[in-house]
């Protein structure tokens, strides 16, 4: 085998204002698959990565919220950690873009390019919240569309007629942070020159570093030529300042993919046989992979290579970008509960069986994959289960109980197992091209060639037949060797199951080379069963668990105030009703016994109610409004109180109580005047 590799992997980097959710992990997982097939194969590979902290969106949630921003990315890290080990994704380094080596790296990149005439500054005007004191970027303002009138539209495009057009075009603007009427206002803003480096991306674009399909997309952009990107921000903002330049500061956007820089610099602190300089120098002779979605190629394949080239760093060997993941044929859906949290899964399936699925139909190009829920389940089930695992399980027994549970030294198959030999070149090719859906059908062929041939032996007849018992040994002895192959050659995809496989074959962690020897006169473990199939039914219920994570981050969640992040919400008065129906809600007078917060809910409280003759609990999303629920016991307000039950991932919510008010902070509890009783009815 030749000298291993130096190699350093990153995954895009999660941005820290929300869950991880199947779509993210589709990336995480592939990243992670790949990096544990060059680590089994022997090479130095370092897979880092950390959260994307900075942005005004971050400022305005923890502002909400009631807590800092380094609070809530605090919050969000250590929750994106959770999820990302449960699934078994194994970073080096998770770190953060809000931390020190990050502001010194961006500060210096900045200088360098700065200092070598690649910095522009002139004065823009934009739109400027005259209320929060913030200019506004396109996704916080919302108005009528200039081109078909339609109303409620965001900054740039129209959801209706798909119009884009400038902020200032908008109709009757307002700002969807404080509903206020914006005001114009000029400002100086720093730019990247990105034209000077137009020659440079053309030929690197064309080297091979990225896909095709993805080369002939960023030549659409070269064509036409590049601009000038603005990569400054007023405050406030949370972020890094930029130097030498008070109240302005670095656009997200550019210190986030400096955070690959960082996170890794903050890993060679701890690992001395890591050195920063020998694989980010211009020289370096390391290969260093990104992974990204299609949606932010621009970001890493031109602006990225720029900055790198223009500071001295460099430019990386392979930017690898997969397509978006759809669900039954469609977009994820909150409502059809497709729309999957990463942690909603892990509280039903298993990891693994996911990560085998991505494997099965993930090739090399940018194609969109789609989860089958239907077909996962089949796909899971037929492949590991009814292939893999059933060699195992099929010769293990006739192993313990008529050898002791030693194998033999016979190979009952030499053909077999040199066509298993044979093939970990061809498997190997497909890991290292990331066509792991490749890989997995030529090792789904192999388990179908070792179980036709146990089929045809069928040791399970020979073991009834005087004086067959050596050759029952000899099947099932190679059969294990077999599936030992399998686990070697499914390891970067099935971690747990190869560690379990490892426990029953009683050997150390195998490794890619492992796969050229075989095992014999060796002492078996007790088999234990390595993986279930998948019950349909846990499927189910996953996707009605996020069916009712949807319900309580909405309104309904038991307050009749609406609840966004950040946007202003739609007239709750433009969809009319006849007086029959508005007659038939029971409004009643309530008595709030106990409030308090719901452990793993963000917004909800839970309410214990009196209402006269009988007492309600209720799930109310007006946490962020009252810190301290406990102020709110003894108090009267006003509830739905023949609102249909409805099951909850935190219990059953039996009616509404009503509130009003913008949101966020400002939602505030209706109450009845002074002298009403519990339990009477609101005419």
């Amino acid at each position: 085998m030749s000298e291993p590799r130096k190699i350093l992997v990153t995954s895009a980097l999660p941005y820290a204002n929300g869950s991880i959710h199947l779509g993210h992990m589709l990336e995480y997982i592939q990243t992670d698959m790949w990096v544990r097939f060059q680590k089994h194969r022997g090479h130095q590979c370092t897979y880092v990565c950390a959260d994307d902290a900075h942005g005004s969106a971050i400022m305005l949630r923890a502002e909400k919220e009631g807590i800092t921003p380094e609070q809530l990315i605090a919050n969000v890290q250590a929750e994106h950690s959770a999820d990302f080990a449960d699934f078994l994704v194994d970073f080096d380094n998770f770190h953060s873009t809000h931390a020190e080596e990050n502001r010194e790296l961006s500060s210096q990149i900045y200088l360098k390019l700065r200092d070598a005439g690649h910095i522009a500054t002139r004065s823009i005007t934009q739109y400027f919240d005259p209320e929060k004191q913030m200019f506004l970027a396109d996704r916080f303002i919302k108005g009528t569309c200039p081109k078909c009138g339609t109303e409620d539209q965001y900054g740039d495009n129209c959801e209706k007629c798909g119009a884009t057009y400038a902020p200032t075009d908008l109709k009757d603007p307002k700002s969807a942070i404080s509903g206020a009427t914006p005001v114009l206002k000029d400002s100086q803003h720093f730019f990247f020159k990105l034209p000077d480096f137009q020659q440079m991306l053309q030929t690197w674009t064309r080297s091979g570093t990225l896909q095709d399909a993805v080369a002939n997309k960023i030549a659409e952009w070269l064509d036409v030529g590049l601009q000038q990107w603005d990569i400054s921000r007023d405050a406030p903002y949370f972020g890094f300042e930029i130097p030498d330049e008070p109240g302005k500061y670095f656009y997200v956007w550019l210190d986030a993919p400096i955070g690959y820089m960082a996170s890794f610099k903050n890993l060679c602190a701890r690992r001395p046989e890591l050195d920063f300089d020998a694989y980010w120098a211009k020289d370096s002779s390391a290969e260093l992979y990104h992974f990204i979605g299609k949606d932010i190629v621009n970001f890493h394949a031109l602006f990225w290579p720029a900055m790198l080239e223009g500071a001295g760093y460099r430019k990386p060997t392979g930017i690898n970008v997969h397509g978006y993941l759809t669900v039954n044929g469609q977009k994820m859906s909150k409502s059809r509960g497709t729309f999957i949290k990463a942690r909603t899964y892990l509280d039903h399936l298993s990891p693994e069986y996911l990560r085998y699925y991505y494997a099965s139909k993930l090739g090399r190009g940018v194609d969109d994959l789609d989860l089958n829920l239907e077909d996962f389940v089949q796909k899971v089930n037929s492949d590991l289960v009814g292939k893999v695992v059933n060699i195992a399980s099929r010769c293990a027994g006739f192993i313990h109980k008529g050898n002791a549970g030693v194998l033999v030294d016979t190979n009952a198959a030499p053909e077999l197992t040199e066509a298993f030999l044979a093939a970990a070149p061809s498997i190997a090719d497909a890991y290292e091209a990331r066509d792991f859906a490749r890989a997995m059908r030529e090792i789904m062929g192999l388990a179908d060639r070792a179980n036709a041939w146990i089929a045809d032996k069928a040791p399970w007849s020979l073991n009834k037949q005087e004086g067959k018992q050596e050759e029952v040994q000899a099947i099932c002895a190679t059969g294990v060797n077999l599936f030992r192959q399998l686990v070697i050659f499914l390891k970067p995809v099935l971690p747990l199951l190869a560690a379990d496989a490892e426990a029953f074959l009683n050997v150390a962690p195998l490794t890619w080379n492992d796969h050229a020897t075989l095992l014999a006169n060796h002492q078996l473990n007790e088999f234990k069963p390595l993986m279930t199939r998948i019950d349909p039914v846990k499927v189910q219920a996953m996707t009605d668990a996020s069916k009712e994570d949807l319900a309580a981050s909405q309104t309904d969640t038991g307050s009749a105030a609406p609840q966004g992040n950040g946007e202003l919400a739609k007239d709750p008065l433009s969809a009319e009703i006849e007086f029959d129906a508005f007659a038939a809600v029971d409004l009643r007078v309530a008595l709030i016994l106990k409030a308090e917060a719901v452990e793993g809910a963000d917004k909800l409280l839970r309410l214990t109610l009196d209402i006269g003759d009988e007492q309600r609990n209720v799930f109310s999303g007006i946490k962020s409004a009252y810190p301290d629920p406990a102020k709110l016991e003894g108090r009267l307000t006003m509830m739905i109180a023949n609102l249909k039950p409805r099951k909850m991932r935190f219990g059953i919510s039996e009616g509404m109580v009503m509130a009003a008010g913008p949101g966020g902070a400002e939602i505030y509890l209706l109450s009845p005047d002074s002298g009403a009783k519990p339990g009477q009815r609101i005419k």
